[in-house]
């Protein structure tokens, strides 16, 4: 029985899968190697990198005109910047690969003969010179996780790479992968000894080109979806299959983790006979965002990072983005976070990881959050929006300004504060779901609850900047449209300076939107 795979390299016999070198433009890849290239391939975690380093590999070994060897050097990623251990582990790796994976059974010694009488810092070159001069055939290597590595370890790496280059065919390698994340523009290696930032483009400049390995496009995932089909005759329903691709927007990881929970961990989806719906598709993405399965939270731990922060704040807030480096926009999309719309526009790269950041965020504050009574509910158990209101408005009073300290982003402190709120009022009865975008000036939730939708706008009053409540008005009007409501909340957080304590500026009005619905102005 095959799966739908979430963990490692994909392998045919027991995963779904599309053929990785039919991802990476293999014509491409070969002209390179053939040109005798160094290049790189990097993209986001998870999404087939060393799926598609092994295949190539499988590939040039079977046609016989090179030796192509993988290695993967994460594991010199513990010594940090002691070149020597590090540089021991990374020609010691690169020999086992050698040994395990294409049967090169005197590598090992070669290793450790070179270990025994050079010095660390030309170690990997003077192992590769004498590896390739006694090789048949030209060596293709690939070298997976470099990114991982850091400082001088980094350094010493690419510089060693970068003196044998002239070596090459007979005496270095004939062409060289390094794969990653990040792309070599943003290998910023901070050297202890020089005491300086070195990007990776000047300790190695002679990559020739980088490449990166995409998403799958909407034909791919629904190509993938249907193995598990054409292997079990359980079929996709046409909403699942578009909910599938609306959701991940083809990232490879997203993809095959919502259909084997799916597929394979519901007690629905393991019923063969019963169809996979749009529902359960929804369901296995509550099911990964609540359990913040691993790729989730290493995603969601980058917002502590400055650079993520300088632009995921503002995103999030519906601010416009100035004067920020391109570095950090390209840093952010290398990650995966974000991505270009084809208007030129960035965005988050799909819905998942737009519902997974404001509530990650939002975390903190909930769990600060005080023992509250539901008395938003009703004698039935169900929502009762105007007793949500009095209890929210009691809250903010209460506990809102100790709260805002707890956020991790200050300039959007009370969404997160009111959102935990909201996430205590769901508390698995309901959902919240969650709007924003560059330049939108505010962000929209939804709340759903048993048979009440309630649309909620948040906006912020900042120093020199007009009362917000006309435009806000008419935003939130065209978003309850959209939801097919007649009324909802604006909720205006007055963020100007020398205000009064929260709790005497704090209270509602009604209001009119100009399309003549109800709206509860909540100014706090």
């Amino acid at each position: 029985m095959r799966f739908f795979n979430t963990e490692g390299p994909v392998r045919a016999d027991k995963h779904y899968l599309l053929p990785p070198l039919q991802r990476w433009h293999l014509d491409e890849v070969l002209a390179l190697i053939e040109g005798e290239k160094y290049f790189l391939l990097h993209a986001p975690r998870q999404t087939g990198k060393t799926s598609c380093l092994l295949a190539l590999m499988a590939h040039l070994n079977r046609e016989g005109r090179y030796r192509a060897v993988y290695a993967n050097l994460e594991g010199a990623q513990a010594y940090r910047e002691r070149i020597e251990p590090a540089m021991a582990t990374i020609v010691t790796d690169i020999a086992m690969w050698a040994s395990d994976g294409v049967g090169d059974t005197e590598a090992p010694a070669l290793a450790r003969e070179v270990l025994a009488q050079t010095p660390p810092g030309s170690a990997l070159g003077v192992f590769l010179s004498r590896w390739c001069a006694r090789l048949e055939a030209p060596l293709v290597l690939l070298l997976d996780e470099v990114d991982a590595l850091v400082g001088d370890t980094l350094i010493s790496l690419l510089r060693q790479l970068r003196a044998g280059y002239t070596k090459r065919p007979n005496a270095f390698p004939s062409s060289l992968v390094l794969c990653g994340v990040r792309d070599l523009r943003d290998y910023r290696i901070h050297s202890s000894a020089q005491q300086a930032v070195i990007t990776g483009g000047s300790a190695f400049n002679i990559k020739a080109e980088s490449l990166r390995l995409g998403d799958f496009s909407e034909a791919e995932t629904r190509t993938l979806l249907q193995e598990h089909t054409q292997e079990t005759g359980q079929v996709f329903t046409p909403e699942a299959l578009q909910q599938v691709w609306t959701l991940t927007q083809g990232q490879p990881w997203l993809v095959n983790a919502l259909a084997y929970q799916a597929c394979f961990r519901s007690p629905e989806g393991r019923d063969r006979t019963r169809p996979i719906d749009a529902a359960m598709i929804e369901a296995a993405k509550e099911h990964l965002i609540l359990n913040r399965v691993t790729h989730l939270d290493q995603l969601a731990d980058k917002l502590r990072e400055e650079r993520v922060r300088r632009i995921i704040e503002p995103m999030l807030a519906g601010e416009s983005l100035e004067q920020l480096p391109l570095s950090d926009l390209e840093y952010l999309t290398d990650l995966g976070l974000l991505r270009q719309r084809n208007g030129g526009g960035i965005e988050i790269a799909n819905p998942i990881y737009r519902e997974v950041l404001p509530r990650t965020l939002a975390l903190v504050p909930q769990a600060s959050l005080p023992s509250i009574s539901p008395t938003w509910l009703d004698e039935q158990g169900q929502l009762d929006p105007e007793q949500l209101l009095a209890a929210f408005l009691d809250f903010w009073r209460q506990h809102g300004e100790p709260l805002l300290k707890s956020a991790p982003y200050h300039e959007i402190a009370p969404h997160l504060v009111l959102m935990a709120f909201l996430h205590r009022v769901v508390n698995g009865g309901g959902t919240l779901e969650r709007e924003y975008a560059i330049g939108a000036g505010r962000m929209d939730l939804c709340l759903h609850y048993g048979a009440v939708t309630l649309g909620i706008e948040l906006k912020v009053w900042r120093d020199g900047r007009p009362d917000p409540l006309s435009r806000g008005l008419g935003q939130l009007d065209g978003y309850l449209a959209g939801l097919g409501l007649d009324g909802g909340w604006l909720v205006l957080f007055d963020r100007r300076s020398a205000q009064p304590p929260i709790e005497e500026r704090t209270g509602v009005d009604e209001a009119l939107s100009p399309g003549g619905r109800r709206i509860q102005v909540i100014r706090a």
